[in-house]
């Protein structure tokens, strides 16, 4: 968190300086190189995917606005206005509003990946006149992450009859092992954004937002950032990710621990899940949702599983020991029922933000594996196929119902 602190002091001097006074030549710095997930772009299957969505218009019209941008303020505000934008436009292609710009589905959560890494590389490698340090360059790709994945649209109308559900999903990953992947988490929350699920007991409005799958952007707590203003208000929150094959899991307990598996970046964490306060931070966090409910509920055609199964180093132990019903008083963590990576991580960082600020007992929240997409048989090379969509949409529709499942059970 000490590092989000340095980052909004430098995005707070930086606005200062953008919009009082030009930077002048000597205080930019060059341009840093395009990082690992941005280099993938270049390659032919995202270049398809932008090209038949239409958003391959998306990143060029960031360059433009760049380029009549006199100085850093001005930059920053079309930066703001451009990642807004591409979420909004991510949102109505996936609900049906507005052009689809392509054959390509419109559930489709890839569009909004590649076009905003599209966009990220323009502001990397931007140049402009007037000079950019390193902290603005640093401050503009932080308001292009966050406008563009929805963490600032995030808002519920007033009245008191309605529900608030708040959702999280994630970018694609694993993209070296194939780079057609789509994540439905991330297509969930597009679907999902702004609508309204109608229950027994009324009306409950779905929120979303879309994190990255890099192990930083964690570490900077971009979660605790985003969850925090939100968490006391709504009604019941959960955290999806790709899971396992064919099946849907509630994850019953979430560890502490990192397990090193590359990001989208190409970079690995082993360690303890860094958090503020450490000193008080717990090995295991529990869900709050209604588990027993959502998993007998007919919420589709994949089963969905309440999983207990942890990994942990028992009190007094050295060695890992997988525990099917939970860990053990004193152990330490080495995976929680949804692993060691960024969606055990989520699920912890969320599940440990409701206790800290004394929600645990109110507020239902926590973790939901989807099955893992997967393209028709066969299809080892197309960006899509009939049963890829299919499947796709299944999941959506299935979450959709968890949800409804959960909410009725308050």
């Amino acid at each position: 968190m000490n590092s989000i602190r340095v980052r909004l002091g430098v995005l707070g001097l930086a606005l200062l300086t953008g919009l009082t006074t030009p930077t002048t030549a000597s205080a930019a710095e060059t341009a840093p190189a395009p990082t690992v997930e941005e280099q993938r772009l270049g390659k032919a299957v995202p270049q398809e995917i932008l090209r038949r969505s239409g958003f391959d218009t998306v990143a060029p019209r960031l360059a433009r606005a760049l380029e009549t941008a006199r100085s850093y303020g001005e930059a920053r505000r079309a930066v703001a206005q451009e990642g807004a934008q591409l979420w909004r436009r991510a949102v109505d292609r996936a609900q049906g509003r507005g052009p689809a710009g392509g054959d390509l589905s419109r559930d489709d959560d890839r569009p909004l990946y590649w076009a905003r890494l599209g966009m990220t590389h323009e502001v990397r490698t931007w140049e402009p006149e007037f000079g950019l340090t390193g902290g603005q360059r640093t401050a503009l790709l932080d308001e292009l992450e966050l406008t563009s994945r929805g963490q600032t649209a995030i808002g519920y109308p007033h009245g008191k009859n309605l529900k608030r559900i708040l959702l999280t999903g994630f970018d694609p990953f694993t993209l070296d092992r194939d780079i057609r992947i789509s994540n439905p988490s991330g297509a969930t929350a597009l679907a999902l954004d702004g609508t309204v699920i109608e229950t027994a007991d009324g009306p409950a409005r779905i929120e979303t937002a879309v994190f990255p799958v890099r192990w930083q952007d964690f570490t900077d707590g971009t979660v605790e950032r985003t969850l925090r203003p939100y968490l006391p208000k709504v009604d019941l929150f959960t955290t999806v990710s790709q899971g396992r094959v064919g099946k849907f899991d509630i994850e019953r307990t979430n560890g502490a621990w990192r397990g090193g598996f590359g990001d989208n970046d190409n970079i690995g964490r082993t360690e303890t899940v860094p958090v503020t306060d450490p000193a008080s931070q717990p090995q295991w966090t529990t869900t709050t949702l209604p588990y027993r409910a959502i998993v007998d509920a007919q919420t589709g055609r994949f089963p969905v599983y309440d999983n207990t199964s942890v990994t942990e180093i028992p009190a007094g132990g050295t060695e890992p020991v997988v525990r099917p019903d939970g860990p053990t008083p004193g152990s330490t963590a080495r995976q929680g029922g949804g692993g060691d990576y960024l969606s055990n991580e989520i699920a912890y960082r969320a599940t440990l933000l409701r206790d800290r600020l004394g929600l645990h007992d109110r507020l239902p929240g926590g973790h939901v594996h989807t099955p893992v997409l997967q393209f028709g048989t066969g299809n080892t090379t197309e960006v899509t196929d009939p049963e890829f969509v299919r499947n796709r949409l299944d999941i959506i529709a299935q979450v959709r119902a968890i949800l409804k499942a959960a909410a009725e059970e308050r």
